[in-house]
């Protein structure tokens, strides 16, 4: 029997790393897309294809220069379509074979910050979005990333809103406190069994 697999999603700066760490502590396998994603732009064909899209200004001491990349795309929607379509194929073939390694598993935990514009939500059994005050998530980023506010507003700009995605979710954890947020996880499993 192949596990159902559970989507979790929200803006950047709203949790959704906290929540996936819980569900993990609680035994669920988790996949953090973002981090695979952030491993595949340094296989050698992905930065191929993104030197060929984005040029070499891209590429230092040999490496993606993420800073500059994202510079590129979270200003300008088609350039982070075209950044999308190089990554998300390699993605989604990695999860599937990650998906291989847990047959016994009866849910897994899928966190993905773009999971709804990706696309990928439709492989999704039922999907959770965790919500947080949009100043708290801006104040948040800002100190995780050490940028500015006018960089973390463009990539929340690049997002779906909390209103969108919770049109599409099953369960909504509202990011408010730890406790509170532990609670909510025992809640959703409480559901899930």
């Amino acid at each position: 029997m192949k596990p159902k697999i559970i989507g979790l999603t929200g803006g950047i700066g709203s949790g959704k790393s906290t929540v996936a760490k819980l569900f993990e502590t609680m035994g669920f396998p988790l996949y953090i897309a973002d981090d695979q994603a952030k491993l595949l732009t340094n296989s050698p064909e992905i930065l191929a294809q993104i030197v060929q899209t984005f040029g070499n200004e891209v590429i230092e001491d040999n490496q993606l220069n993420r800073a500059k990349l994202a510079s590129l795309v979270f200003k300008n929607p088609t350039q982070l379509a075209l950044l999308n379509a190089i990554v998300h194929p390699a993605l989604q073939i990695h999860f599937q074979n990650w998906l291989l390694k847990y047959p016994s598993a009866r849910y897994i935990i899928k966190e993905a910050a773009i999971l709804f514009e990706s696309g990928s939500y439709k492989d999704c059994d039922m999907i959770i979005t965790v919500i947080c005050p949009l100043e708290t998530r801006i104040q948040r980023v800002i100190q995780r990333d050490q940028t500015t506010r006018t960089a973390v507003l463009e990539r929340i700009n690049n997002q779906w809103t909390d209103e969108q995605r919770i049109e599409k979710s099953n369960f909504i954890i509202e990011n408010t406190d730890l406790s509170t947020l532990n609670q909510q996880v025992r809640d959703i499993i409480k559901q899930l069994k």
